[in-house]
């Protein structure tokens, strides 16, 4: 591990810390801030002349800054040569902008992973993208990781009977199959439309069996609940008993938690993929971390192994 060295922007400088932990190793020196002009400064505080670095920065709130940070660390450390460069990205935002299906918009998720690439990474590792195709965005190699090993073996743990794991909308349901064959559960689906640009969707229906049983609704993120919220209220309506919520990146961003605590919920299941502040803590969330199961990818990366060892 002596050529590995670890660096973290300031989205999620805990996750980072936590990594490097597993990985019994300092995290790498580094100064990250922002001037009075907003313009982002970055200064690399150790050698990093032909080493394996890795940069664990979420596009979390500030989205953009966060960008930025990374973009400018990988500029710095192409800069002092670094051997080799992986953004290693647990939440990538501007996932839902992966296709033009509107006359007039951009694919932003394109043009993100092409200044990514611009600035100088070598690859990516990230975690549970909206929409699996943006991989294909990137011109160099990247590695997906899905949270639902930590949250399968969670739910295996509290041993729920009667569990039926529901997909919040069709685009996840191939996901939310996996994540239900784990279980060893049947599979629902909420059928929704999205209505208009504003994030608004509306739930129709069920397809599946939820009366009398334990529901476990599952999406990859919980942005303002509205979707989420709109599933509860129709696995509420169609007999369940108990409503479980599990997602990987708990955004929560705008009306979520007022909606949320509106919504028969009994617990909300998230990881630590992007920080939850203590102000949108709600006595139902569960928080599970990630960090191991990066920190076995990092290695994995760094050793020349295979990253699928991880998902057996």
């Amino acid at each position: 591990m002596e050529d590995l060295i670890i660096f973290s922007g300031n989205a999620n400088r805990q996750l980072a810390a936590a990594i490097c932990r597993h990985l019994r190793i300092s995290l790498g020196e580094a100064d990250v801030f922002q001037f009075s002009n907003e313009n982002i400064f970055v200064k690399i505080n150790e050698n990093v002349r032909e080493r394996d670095v890795f940069i664990v920065q979420p596009f979390s709130t500030p989205v953009n800054r966060s960008i930025m940070e990374l973009l400018i660390m990988i500029d710095a450390l192409k800069r002092a040569s670094a051997y080799r460069i992986t953004a290693v990205i647990p939440y990538f935002a501007y996932g839902r902008t992966d296709k033009k299906d509107q006359p007039r918009v951009p694919i932003t998720a394109r043009l993100i992973a092409d200044c990514i690439t611009v600035a100088g990474a070598h690859r990516v590792l990230t975690m549970d993208m909206h929409a699996g195709q943006i991989q294909g965005f990137f011109n160099i190699p990247v590695d997906e990781l899905t949270a639902q090993i930590t949250q399968a073996r969670y739910f295996s743990e509290k041993d729920l009977p009667d569990l039926t794991v529901v997909s919040a909308d069709e685009g996840f349901a191939k996901k939310a199959r996996k994540l239900a064959d784990r279980l060893n559960a049947p599979l629902a689906i909420v059928e929704k439309r999205r209505v208009g640009n504003n994030g608004h969707t509306e739930a129709m229906g069920i397809i599946g069996h939820v009366e009398g049983r334990n529901a476990l609704i599952v999406d990859d993120e919980i942005d303002t609940a509205g979707s989420l919220t709109q599933a509860v209220r129709v696995v509420h309506e169609h007999g369940a008993r108990d409503i479980y919520c599990c997602a990987t990146h708990g955004v929560l961003s705008g009306p979520a938690i007022e909606r949320l605590g509106r919504a028969p919920i009994k617990e909300i299941v998230l990881t630590d993929s992007i920080p939850l502040p203590e102000q949108k803590r709600q006595p139902n969330m569960t928080l599970l971390s990630v960090a191991e199961l990066f920190a076995g990818a990092i290695s994995r990366i760094h050793d020349g192994r295979s990253v699928t060892e991880l998902f057996r």
